[in-house]
């Protein structure tokens, strides 16, 4: 007879000890070790009880106070194009002129590679590519097109993902175009994966607006030098615009498949969340649909996206670089009323932080770090932690439809875990980029090492 996921029958593979275990739970406050077999969690608790779980073949490391966390989920990050660009960050120069166009599929492959590597040194174990498909067969990075799902497809039948990953397609330009009918078409042909576990391919991305600081945002207002921005979703005008871009979401919603929207300005922001809203008023189902960057996103649309369900990913580190930018073309002061991190967190908006490498590094240490900073002083340094390592792990865990087998550690969930140096409870979030990364282990396989305790 099989035993049930999550039985703790037979010796666990691996033990980690002696350290300290959050697991981003209400369980388990005290825990200093865990075992994993098979691919999963078998018990979390003190040392004597995890110990149990132990048998002559079982690997055993011992953490000498480190801790261990679930594994990061960075819920938008483009890493084809950071292994491309890696060291280098679009803000490291000119983003109109791409670096290293990946020309030949031998470079794309070994991109994906380069950037898998990068990110379990980095304790990420899940992330998801916002945006892959037809709609960038002729781009100019050659780092987002079809050949490049070909190959996560290939890779992930070969087992050589070090992380699990999640795909939206895109069947629009890259910060670009997207026209209706293609969209439908794309939403047609929807192909799944073999094992969504490793390779899922969650639904759509779609392009509504640009970014404030390029005056590209579809928002309420004029710029300060009086023009104004119109979607990127193609229409005679404004309205039909909208009207598409509602289209859009519900044909995928039909569907049932999930929908990331790209939509910085605050009017991009509310054609969303109407379109959201009819979408589930004719087939109620919570797909998971998100906004993404949502920068201009006002108190009453984060009501409106916590009773609709509809997340938000956001980049700190991107609200720190370009607030001068921001009040620049919208006015002194406007950036302050922008990025409102912690009024999403107190709604119970689903957020996400991210970083949208290659923009910024996919560091999540400095992502949460920036977030600390944009906030402000705290209170209780402690509960903010825990507030946005939950935006890095269980949040994006449900973003992914995945809260029931990963993002958080408890028996039966997923075997994803890094370890670090000390404690992040411990720790001011302004201090976390000090603390390392010393171990990653996806699936219950240790995939980085940085001092050799495994």
């Amino acid at each position: 007879m099989r035993a049930p996921e999550g039985s703790t029958r037979g010796a666990a593979d691996l033990v980690l000890r002696g350290g300290v275990v959050r697991t981003i739970t209400d369980q388990h406050p005290d825990a200093t070790a865990i075992a994993l077999r098979g691919g999963r969690i078998v018990h979390v608790g003190d040392d004597r009880e995890v110990l149990a779980h132990a048998g002559p073949g079982t690997g055993i490391i011992d953490l000498s106070g480190r801790a261990v966390l679930p594994g990061i989920n960075d819920a938008h990050l483009h890493a084809t194009w950071l292994g491309a660009l890696w060291p280098r960050t679009l803000f490291d120069g000119d983003s109109a002129r791409p670096w290293n166009p990946l020309r030949t599929n031998e470079q794309r492959r070994a991109a994906i590679l380069r950037a898998g590597e990068l990110l379990s040194s980095l304790g990420i174990t899940s992330y998801t590519e916002p945006g892959l498909g037809p709609g960038e067969d002729d781009g100019p990075t050659g780092a987002f097109g079809s050949s490049v799902v070909g190959l996560y497809r290939e890779l992930a039948a070969e087992g050589r993902l070090n992380a699990r990953v999640t795909v939206l397609s895109l069947y629009g330009e890259l910060d670009g175009r997207s026209s209706l009918p293609d969209v439908l078409a794309g939403l047609a042909a929807h192909r799944s994966s073999a094992d969504p576990r490793w390779l899922r391919f969650a639904g759509v991305k779609i392009f509504a607006d640009g970014i404030p600081p390029m005056r590209s945002a579809y928002t309420n207002c004029c710029y300060a030098d009086g023009t104004a921005a119109s979607l990127l979703v193609d229409g005679d005008d404004d309205a039909d615009r909208e009207g598409n871009l509602a289209r859009m979401v519900a044909a995928a919603h039909r569907a049932g498949l999930q929908v990331g929207v790209h939509a910085t300005g605050d009017r991009s922001i509310d054609v969303v969340l109407d379109a959201v809203e009819r979408a589930q008023a004719e087939r109620a189902a919570d797909l998971g649909h998100y906004v993404i960057h949502g920068d201009m996103a006002n108190s009453a649309q984060l009501q409106r996206m916590a009773a609709l369900g509809v997340g938000l990913d956001v980049q700190p580190g991107i609200a720190l670089r370009t607030r001068d930018q921001v009040d620049a073309v919208l006015g002194p002061g406007s950036a302050a009323a922008f990025w409102r991190l912690g009024e999403a967190l107190e709604r119970g908006v689903r957020m996400c932080v991210t970083s949208d490498a290659p923009v910024l590094s996919p560091d999540w240490r400095c992502q949460i770090a920036a977030a600390d900073e944009w906030l402000g002083p705290a209170s209780d340094l402690r509960q903010r932690m825990a507030q946005l390592l939950r935006c890095c792990t269980a949040e994006p865990a449900s973003q992914d439809g995945a809260a029931a087998w990963k993002g958080v550690l408890a028996p039966g969930m997923a075997a994803d875990l890094c370890v670090l140096a000390a404690d992040p409870l411990a720790v001011a979030p302004g201090e976390l980029p000090e603390v390392d990364v010393d171990l990653t282990v996806v699936d219950g396989r240790i995939v980085h090492d940085r001092t050799g305790i495994g």
